[in-house]
């Protein structure tokens, strides 16, 4: 009767140890502050400074155009060793004009998230395929073929 007990107990503490490893995951990626303060930013009447003391430093700043500011928040759930799903997302755009007033506010959410799947491991290129013997021996007999004769192109016969 103890050793069924022992073995029923055994196998449940070695069923919750393998189903451990099956949890979802959620993690948080950003800062976006409060809906009240993020509607507060108006086009014509904040500057960077304002949005600045208002919202914070930006989560980062446009590439090619400084003046457009980013703020990013994104909530991601995995199942192990899958990769991350986004569950939710907010992205805030402030662009500013050259004299740093906002001139345009937007807001968007998961709606433009993209899967990019790339094609296995190998990059496509254009040209010809070579096999590996083509590779090695491809060149034999081209050493000098341009000036016949094994004659270099500027020198004087």
């Amino acid at each position: 009767m103890r050793v069924k007990h022992i073995a029923s107990l055994t196998a449940i503490v070695a069923a919750m140890a393998l189903t451990s490893g099956c949890t979802r995951l959620r993690a948080h990626q950003g800062y976006i502050g409060d809906q009240t303060l993020l509607s507060s930013v108006q086009p014509g009447v904040d500057n960077k400074e304002s949005v600045q003391a208002s919202l914070g430093r930006p989560t980062f700043v446009g590439q090619f155009d400084q003046n457009d500011w980013y703020y990013y928040a994104r909530d991601t759930r995995q199942l192990a060793f899958a990769q991350p799903t986004a569950t939710d997302q907010y992205v805030l755009k402030v662009r500013f004009d050259n004299a740093g007033n906002v001139a345009s506010v937007t807001q968007t959410g998961k709606e433009l998230i993209s899967k990019i799947s790339p094609e296995g491991d190998k990059t496509p290129t254009l040209g010809r395929n070579k096999s590996f013997f083509e590779e090695i021996f491809g060149n034999i007999g081209s050493v000098g073929a341009g000036g016949g004769q094994g004659a270099t192109p500027n020198s004087p016969n």
